[in-house]
C-alpha cells in the first residue's frame, strides 16, 4: 500500500509530466513546427471598404483545423498600410504578395494581438520593410524571456521587439487611411500580453485568442495568461461591441457579440464545477474523470479532438483546476 505521502509525490510528479507534455506540445505548434509552408495559401477577406483580413489556408497546419497561423488585420489606404499581427516568418513572402493585392502602399505600422509566434514570428521581416511596430510591455517582456526547457531559441533578433509599448491602463488611438483605431489591453487573458485593435468606423474589433470558436478555451499560463482575466477580457468585449459588430477572433469564424454569451457561460458553468469538485477535496485526475465538459462536448468543435497530452477538453479543465486550486 502506498502512504499518503507517497500518493501525493507521485501525483506531484504525474502533474509536472503532463505539464511539459502540454507545453512542448503547444510550443511546437505555436513555433510552426510540422507544418507545411508551401502549402500554405493566404486568403482574403474584405470586411469594410479598406479593411482586410488574411488567413491561412487550414489544411497546411495539422495542428490548427481552424487554420494555418493567426489571422492577419491589413487597413488600407493613401496613408500607408496599418497591420494587425505578422503570421510566420516563414511565410511573409505570401503575405506580402496578398497585401500588394490590395495596396502598393508603404507598410508603416504593425501591432501584436499576443505573443505566440503564429502572430509574431513574422515581425522582423515587416519591421525591415519599414514598420513600425506596437504592442503591450508585457508582450515585450514574454518575448524577451528565456524559452521554455528543451526548447531551442531562435537567434536573438532585435528588429522582432516592439518599438512603441503601452500599459494597460494606456489605450493607443491612430487615425489613418479614414479610420480611427484603438489598441486595447486587456488585463492577463490568453497570455499577459493581449491586446483588442478596434476600428471604429468599420465596426469591427480583432479580438486575439482568448475567443476561439474551434476547441476549448486555451490560457496560455506559462505566459501570464489567466482565467480570471479571460473571463474579464470576454465582459469587456461584450461591453465594447455592439448587436452587429465583428468581432474577429485570431483563428475561426467572425462572430458578434451574442456569441460570446454562451460561451462565456459555458467556462463559468465548468469553473463552478471544477470548484465545487475542489472543496470537496477531489484531486485533477478525479475533476478529469468526471468529465465536467460533457454537456458542452457536441457543442464545442474540435473539443475532444488531441491537444497536447489528452483532448482541448482535457487541457481547458486542468488550466482551470491549476487556477482555482492556486486562488488565481
Amino acid at each position: 500500500m502506498w502512504s499518503d505521502e507517497e500518493r501525493m509525490r507521485l501525483t506531484r510528479q504525474t502533474y509536472l509530466v503532463v505539464a511539459a507534455a502540454l507545453a512542448v506540445s503547444w510550443s511546437a505548434r505555436a513555433q510552426g513546427q510540422g507544418i507545411d509552408y508551401a502549402g500554405i495559401e493566404i486568403l482574403t477577406q474584405k470586411i469594410a471598404p479598406n479593411l482586410y483580413m488574411l488567413s491561412g489556408s487550414a489544411g497546411a497546419d495539422p495542428g490548427h483545423e481552424d487554420g494555418a497561423g493567426g489571422r492577419i488585420g491589413v487597413l488600407a489606404g493613401p496613408d500607408g498600410i496599418f497591420m494587425v499581427d505578422a503570421q510566420y516568418a516563414q511565410i511573409t513572402d505570401k503575405v506580402v504578395a496578398a497585401i500588394r493585392k490590395i495596396s502598393s502602399e508603404p507598410i508603416r505600422f504593425l501591432v501584436n494581438t499576443h505573443v505566440h509566434p503564429d502572430h509574431t514570428a513574422g515581425n522582423a521581416n515587416f519591421v525591415r520593410m519599414g514598420a513600425l511596430l506596437f504592442a503591450r510591455e508585457e508582450l515585450r517582456d514574454e518575448m524577451l524571456r528565456p524559452p521554455a526547457a528543451g526548447n531551442v531559441a531562435p537567434p536573438p533578433d532585435p528588429a522582432r521587439l516592439p518599438v512603441v509599448t503601452y500599459g494597460m491602463g494606456d489605450p493607443v488611438k491612430l487615425r489613418l487611411n479614414g479610420e480611427v483605431i484603438d489598441l486595447i489591453p486587456v488585463r492577463a487573458a490568453h497570455t499577459g500580453g493581449d491586446t483588442m485593435i478596434r476600428f471604429e468606423n468599420a465596426d469591427a474589433i480583432m479580438i486575439g485568442d482568448f475567443y476561439r470558436n474551434y476547441g476549448y478555451p486555451f490560457i496560455d499560463t506559462n505566459n501570464g495568461g489567466t482565467l480570471k482575466g479571460a473571463l474579464e477580457a470576454l465582459d469587456a468585449t461584450m461591453k465594447l461591441a455592439g448587436p452587429d459588430t465583428r468581432l474577429i477572433p485570431g483563428h475561426g469564424t467572425i462572430i458578434h457579440r451574442s456569441d460570446i454569451v454562451p460561451y462565456r457561460d459555458m467556462i463559468l458553468a465548468v469553473q463552478a464545477k471544477v470548484q465545487q469538485m475542489i472543496r470537496e477535496g477531489k484531486s485533477e485526475q478525479e475533476v478529469l474523470a468526471a468529465k465536467v465538459t460533457s454537456p458542452y462536448d457536441a457543442k464545442v468543435p474540435g473539443g475532444l479532438l488531441p491537444a497536447g497530452a489528452g483532448t482541448s477538453a482535457d487541457r481547458f479543465v486542468r488550466m482551470v483546476y491549476s487556477q482555482l486550486k492556486n486562488g488565481k
